[in-house]
């Protein structure tokens, strides 16, 4: 059967986030989530995980626009005046492909994530991050040396079919070429070094064109596009309501409606109606879930 994984990210971000994620995972199809472990509301994310013995946690690293697990004084050429992490992607891409100084500090905040999440005790699913940062080299290459040491079996690979999700969503098809097009050589880097690695990915990603308003309506219609082949990933951004660390990057997502997409009967149905099996990164590579909660 095809495959099909239910992400939710920026778990830890804020508590709305973490809300909406137990109630995806509890009430509907989400299947696993990617923990930020640099956010605010983390200490509630790893609390409610440890309850939900089938959700599957990854990791989402952020090597921009959040706060590090670092202090400022240990990394000073990454983190700016507001003690967050680059906001200029482009900017910060070329800083860290050409400045030594800074791919040593990129590899000790990476570090000093994976660090976090093992010290958390879950289980550590797959690796994404934030911004789909893990398509540069120099972040891919630190990603999978440090990772290595942190028991990491999954990346995931955020390539988007664009005429699928066009079809699906009925707009946007010139950016969504002209993305898949820029992106193109990256994603087939990441997928190959992710293979000599001896790691898993996902084939497709739904989720990147149209993030923050994947709606039930929306959702039924990129089910219909899910290849009947392969293992595909459709990631969401879900919150309970808004708060200021949420609105301070995606005052414009519309969380609420990913949310009930995800609990929606309909798109259960669709999903069954389809033939594709809800599964997981660690399910596809046989590990088995908790059985019980913790306390």
């Amino acid at each position: 059967m095809p495959s099909l994984i239910i992400t939710g990210d920026d778990f830890g971000l804020a508590e709305p986030v973490n809300e909406a994620i137990e109630i995806a995972h509890r009430e509907g199809i989400l299947t696993s989530t990617s923990l930020l472990v640099s956010g605010p509301a983390v200490e509630d994310a790893v609390q409610r995980a440890r309850r939900l013995p089938q959700l599957r946690v990854g990791l989402h690293l952020a090597l921009v626009e959040e706060h590090p697990v670092l202090g400022a004084a240990a990394i000073p050429l990454l983190v700016g005046p507001d003690g967050r992490l680059p906001h200029d992607l482009v900017t910060a891409g070329f800083r860290f492909f050409f400045k030594p100084g800074i791919r040593r500090q990129l590899e000790a905040e990476t570090r000093a994530q994976f660090a976090a999440f093992a010290r958390t005790g879950l289980v550590l699913d797959h690796v994404n991050a934030h911004n789909h940062m893990h398509l540069h080299p120099t972040i891919l290459g630190i990603l999978l040396r440090v990772g290595r040491e942190y028991g990491l079996r999954a990346v995931r690979v955020p390539y988007e079919p664009p005429l699928r999700s066009w079809r699906a969503a009925r707009r946007g098809l010139g950016g969504r070429l002209l993305a898949s097009v820029g992106l193109f050589p990256w994603t087939r880097l990441l997928r190959a070094r992710v293979r000599r690695a001896g790691l898993i990915s996902n084939d497709v990603v739904f989720g990147m064109s149209d993030t923050g308003s994947l709606n039930e309506a929306l959702v039924l219609r990129l089910l219909d596009a899910v290849p009947r082949r392969g293992v595909t990933e459709m990631y969401f951004h879900v919150a309970t309501r808004h708060s200021a660390e949420i609105d301070r990057t995606m005052a414009d997502y519309r969380h609420p409606d990913e949310l009930a997409a995800l609990v929606s009967p309909r798109v259960r149905e669709a999903i069954q109606r389809a033939g594709l099996q809800l599964t997981t990164y660690s399910e596809l590579l046989g590990i088995p879930a908790r059985t019980t909660s913790e306390p």
